[in-house]
């Protein structure tokens, strides 16, 4: 049985990522591959406090499944990349 906390893996940290945090306000995180939108959401929504506005995901050419988050402009990604430790 999977835990509650299972549909996501780990935020993503790369410079691709960065870039997108300061310009588009988003995060990506790796998460479970039968994840849908609504479990990521609804997960990242409690897990963090945050307001998300759009999700996209993507299935990665070695089978991971990402998860690129939008957030609402008064949720500043920066903020919550320096609660992630990513900053």
């Amino acid at each position: 049985m999977k835990t509650p906390h299972s549909v996501i893996k780990h935020p993503i940290s790369t410079e691709k990522v960065m870039r997108l945090m300061e310009s588009e306000n988003k995060l990506a995180f790796v998460v479970d591959r039968k994840a849908t939108k609504s479990k990521i959401k609804k997960e990242l929504e409690e897990t963090f406090k945050i307001k998300i506005t759009r999700i996209n995901t993507v299935i990665t050419p070695q089978g991971k499944k990402k998860a690129y988050v939008r957030l609402s402009p008064e949720t500043p990604a920066i903020d919550v990349a320096t609660q992630l430790g990513l900053m």
